[in-house]
């Protein structure tokens, strides 16, 4: 019997258990995967507390999985063993529903979510729906690959689909997992592009991610700051703070876009008066399904988008998370697999 390692959720709340299982076999529509890498993301939390309805214990967790097809299940036709593909949060869809007759798989009614539907990336292998596969381009590695197919697909999506056209003000609020990528791919996407965050000391680092302006929101009212400049068109809200995105809000421009991907605990008090009269509007964007993952990893190879990566071995899941819950970690950090001989 074949076998590998995995890192499970047994109980809510407890440190991850490394165990040995048996290497699933992929069935009718599934694909299985030999991981590469796997990134580890704050969403990965919905699993360690049990706090997504509907998820069963035990789970291996992980969303931003990059690897190789090492068997198709019967009936797949798209994938051969040995394409370098990922998945992301998106992990399948029912192809039935209203959403997905138009297309719209990531608001699918009956969508699967990869680490939380089914085991997910924090093990040498995995097996996927095999529409939730996303082909690796040669340029980028497993391990640059892995952030991308949920920090970097959230942050590039929301943006190309905004209502923001190139030359336009486009402020990112937060320089974590997500702005520090938002910050790049506005500026590849030919905005100018604003970086807020709290500290002097950060303002290197977003010159040097391409913000062609820096707001230090402990010294200066960013709202203000943004409005001197004849407002934002749209402001990529990434720190998940509700007081934090609400100081932001005044900076819109008239017909401004608040784009809200990060996922805030509390409730955002918004004044309609406020998003009335200068004819605001408030969008938020959940990811994206496979062909976006590919949109976004091909844009990251031809333009050089990359994440600031911290890699620890499987064996050192406990160390990694912790490492991410910190909010020390810059910025993104990923599983590998490489501390075993295959």
């Amino acid at each position: 019997m074949a076998t590998m390692r995995a890192a499970r959720v047994a109980r809510p709340n407890a440190e991850f258990e490394l165990v040995t299982r048996e290497i699933p076999v992929p069935g009718p529509g599934q694909v299985q995967l030999k991981v590469a890498a796997c990134g580890i993301c704050h969403s990965d939390r919905f699993v360690t507390t049990a706090a997504f309805a509907g998820l069963e214990l035990p789970r291996v967790p992980g969303h931003e999985v990059a690897g190789v097809v090492t068997a198709v299940g019967p009936g797949v036709t798209p994938w051969t063993v040995g394409e370098r593909v990922g998945v992301g949060w998106h992990g399948g869809h029912c192809f039935t529903c209203d959403s997905c007759r138009v297309g719209d798989f990531v608001t699918c009614r009956n969508e699967q979510i990869t680490g939380i539907s089914y085991d997910g990336g924090y093990a040498e292998y995995m097996v996927a729906r095999a529409e939730a596969l996303a082909r690796i381009p040669d340029g980028l590695t497993d391990i640059e690959a892995a952030p991308l197919l949920c920090a970097g697909i959230t942050t590039f999506n929301a943006l190309r689909n905004s209502p923001a056209r190139p030359g336009d003000l486009v402020a990112v609020h937060g320089l974590g997992g997500l702005g520090h990528l938002g910050v790049q791919f506005a500026r590849k996407l030919g905005f100018r592009t604003v970086a807020i965050a709290r500290g002097a000391d950060k303002r290197a680092l977003a010159e040097q991610l391409g913000a062609a302006v820096y707001i230090d929101s402990a010294t200066e009212d960013p709202a203000r700051a943004l409005s001197r400049m004849g407002g934002a068109r749209v402001i990529l809200a990434t720190a998940p703070s509700a007081s934090a995105i609400e100081s932001v809000l005044g900076g819109l421009g008239i017909g401004g876009q608040l784009l809200l991907v990060a996922a805030a605990a509390e409730s955002i008090r918004v004044s309609p008066l406020a998003f009335i009269m200068p004819r605001r509007s408030l969008q938020a964007w959940p990811s994206g399904h496979a062909r976006d993952s590919e949109d976004t990893l091909r844009f990251s190879e031809l333009t050089g988008v990359r994440a600031m990566i911290e890699e620890f071995p499987l064996a050192r899941v406990n160390e990694a998370f912790a490492r991410m819950e910190s909010g020390r970690a810059r910025f993104r950090v990923v599983l590998t697999m490489a501390d075993r001989a295959s």
